[in-house]
């Protein structure tokens, strides 16, 4: 996979408009943005912040410097909570920004009602990414967990993208087993049995599986295995999708402290709300994430896939209760871990 090298190795953008003003001098006039978000949105932000850039400037008159991290996004929440100066986060879960208002007490606990849909302008699903003719034949969940079927998969400690595959396999289980919960457990252990490799992130998951040529399926976003698909390496793969899935609901929100110590309140509030914008819904949708818009969506209706989905409210009572079942300390998830070591 062949990322644009200043996306690829660098962990920050910097994206200036206008001549001759330094970082400082931007930064002193509320001018300056950081965008903390997790891995696979990099190529989504490049081209998100050279747009509203070019926006705020038409009315405003304004340069702008944008920046942004990535990483996991569990590392990134606790980077933000640890002094990561953020302005907007841009996460894989809900669960991280609460942390961060919880933990960090940076942004008000009900900033899922500022921005429509829960604060979450696009979406996405989890799927498989396999190798050109699908040489395992995977088709559905079950077939991850047969022998000598090499899954590659973040880790769920620190990756968001790895809890939504997490609760996604999770799901098609207690569905298929009349919701029994020890049915699930034993299908999610023997799946992450398979696993070869733990990544710290969904892009370095994919990095794994595609550049290194490291296992036989990727459980994933969307968005990534679209952009395997789009870049073309040589050897070439294939989507499958799952009979069911996941609803990925990627959230993001003002870190209120941050914005307004820094005098950058109204302006992240404003790029943020761009997200909801025909051109951010294009945007979203031209990085392989599902806009909310449905004129924009029918659009491109025809790169999304029609996919059976459950949400997190419906199957586990939402993002705090699915965080205490599975991934809090005694958790199903270190049950998992025992089992795979």
């Amino acid at each position: 996979m062949k990322f644009k090298a200043t996306i690829w190795i660098l962990s920050t953008l910097l994206v200036l408009f206008g001549g001759g003003c330094s970082n400082d001098s931007q930064a002193s006039r509320g001018n300056a943005l950081l965008n903390v978000s997790y891995d696979p949105t990099r190529e989504l932000y490049a081209e998100f912040n050279i747009a509203f850039a070019a926006h705020w400037k038409s009315i405003t008159g304004t340069n702008l410097v944008l920046q942004q991290s990535h990483g996991g996004s569990g590392k990134q929440a606790r980077g933000v909570i640890d002094g990561l100066e953020a302005d907007v986060v841009s996460l894989a879960l809900a669960y991280d920004v609460d942390m961060i208002a919880a933990k960090g007490n940076l942004l008000a606990t009900n900033w899922q009602q500022r921005l429509p849909n829960n604060s979450s302008p696009y979406t996405s699903t989890i799927v498989f990414l396999v190798r050109k003719g699908n040489p395992k034949g995977i088709k559905d969940w079950n077939d991850l967990v047969k022998s000598k079927v090499a899954v590659i998969t973040p880790n769920p400690k620190t990756s968001g993208g790895a809890r939504w595959n997490y609760l996604a396999a999770w799901g098609f289980a207690l569905k298929k087993n009349g919701g029994d919960a020890s049915s699930a457990l034993d299908f999610v252990t023997g799946l992450f049995k398979n696993v070869a490799m733990l990544d710290a992130g969904a892009r370095g998951a994919t990095t794994t599986f595609v550049q290194r040529g490291i296992g036989d399926v990727l459980i994933g976003w969307e968005n990534e295995a679209m952009l395997a698909m789009k870049e073309g390496v040589v050897g070439g793969f294939e989507i499958v999708y799952p009979s069911i899935s996941i609803l990925a609901e990627p959230p993001v929100a003002v870190v209120d402290y941050n914005a307004n110590r820094r005098g950058t309140a109204a302006l992240s509030m404003a790029y943020l709300e761009y997200l909801y914008t025909p051109e951010g819904q294009e945007i979203a949708a031209r990085h392989h994430f599902r806009p909310r818009d449905e004129k924009v969506l029918a659009k491109f209706l025809s790169d999304f896939p029609r996919v059976k989905m459950f949400t997190v409210d419906e199957v586990f009572g939402g993002w705090q209760a699915a965080h205490k079942t599975h991934f809090s300390e005694g958790g199903t998830y270190e049950t998992v871990e025992r089992a795979m070591r």
